[in-house]
């Protein structure tokens, strides 16, 4: 049984634009159909717009304007080819930090690793994930590195009302210098098959003298040494109010 392939049909061209760049970034092959008359055998799912959806023949079809990311539509549609509805156990692993990794794994298969531009941004990814991969089970696994990006991560994922474990990283890698180079979600991926504690109420986001200095050195290395934020507006960095890039430069403006 040969594997099926995605189909792109759309007359709007920026659409149609946005979805082959998506699709070429992943290395998805894909066809693309000038008419929906005559579909080929091997098109199993086809990614079109909303508005000419309606009238394509084929039942799997991907309305990509409808779901909030051109990524989560490729998701969706890697999802239909492979023709599973319903995985038993889902486990999202994340590896909390300045950049979090993300890694989704369905039934023991890796589905999906990468790295986030922020904390911030990781409920939003999560919320897609769910969406997609569907599970009787599902439990969400965050490292226990970093506390209060953690924590900040943690709060924001309450509301989806998920099972979440923090998990004691430290066995999935040997050595702090591999640590950084391990990038784009493996971490995560190291995680997500790690059990951990549960995680049973809104977590304290404390900040710790150790922490604030922290920031401070951080925006001092970034400035190359030439200036370093108040422990006040380290504070706010550290809630998640402002980035460090944004910390900078408002203090230097004031």
């Amino acid at each position: 049984m040969s594997m099926k392939t995605v189909g792109v049909f759309t007359k709007d061209f920026s659409l149609y634009h946005d979805i082959i760049k998506g699709l070429r970034k992943r290395k998805v092959a894909y066809v693309s159909l000038s008419s929906t008359r005559y579909i080929p055998k091997r098109i199993g799912v086809i990614l079109t717009s909303q508005r000419e959806q309606p009238d394509i023949s084929l039942e799997k079809t991907i309305a990509v304007d409808s779901l909030d990311s051109v990524e989560h539509a490729i998701d969706y549609a890697l999802q239909k080819l492979t023709g599973k509805e319903l995985y038993a156990k889902v486990f999202i692993g994340i590896d909390p930090g300045e950049h979090p990794g993300i890694a989704v794994v369905g039934d023991d298969i890796l589905l999906q690793k990468m790295q986030v531009e922020d904390p911030a941004a990781v409920v939003h990814e999560i919320k897609g994930f769910l969406k997609v991969y569907p599970s009787k089970d599902t439990c969400i696994r965050i490292g226990h590195g970093s506390v209060i990006t953690r924590n900040r991560i943690i709060n924001s994922l309450i509301p989806l009302e998920v099972p979440i474990e923090i998990v004691d990283e430290t066995r999935t890698t040997p050595a702090q210098e591999k640590r950084r180079c391990v990038r784009d979600g493996e971490a995560a991926a190291a995680i997500a098959l790690l059990s951990g504690g549960r995680v049973q109420t809104t977590l304290p986001l404390e900040l710790t003298r150790g922490a604030i200095k922290n920031v401070q050195k951080r925006s001092r290395q970034l400035t190359e040494g030439r200036f370093s934020i108040s422990e006040s507006t380290a504070e706010r960095v550290l809630r998640g109010e402002l980035s460090l890039l944004e910390a900078i430069e408002q203090e230097k403006k004031s």
